[in-house]
């Protein structure tokens, strides 16, 4: 899969799209979305600077805390109305 990935801290400069591992299959009641639109906001930006911490439990070198996409797995105990193919966004760590 591609991510942006932070490499240094000169800001936009340090924004590089890399090829990383798929994320594992989702486990219990998580879902897993295929990202279409990602936003850029403040803090990412202070984080490509060195000058904000990841949020605990993310990785240091990938921002992006706001996304849309689609569900495209769903954990074995996953509840609600939400079913793969379904188009959602949100905000995550």
């Amino acid at each position: 899969m591609r991510a942006i990935v932070i490499e240094g801290t000169q800001g936009l400069d340090s924004l590089h799209l890399r090829e990383i591992n798929d994320p594992p299959a989702p486990v219990a009641d998580q879902l897993l979305v295929r990202v279409r639109a990602a936003g850029v906001n403040r803090a990412d930006l202070l984080q490509s600077r060195g000058l904000y911490p990841a949020p605990p439990g993310a990785p240091a070198d990938i921002p992006g805390l706001e996304f849309a996409g689609e569900i495209e797995h769903r954990g074995p105990t996953a509840l609600g109305p939400l079913q793969v193919g379904d188009r959602v966004f949100g905000i995550t760590g």
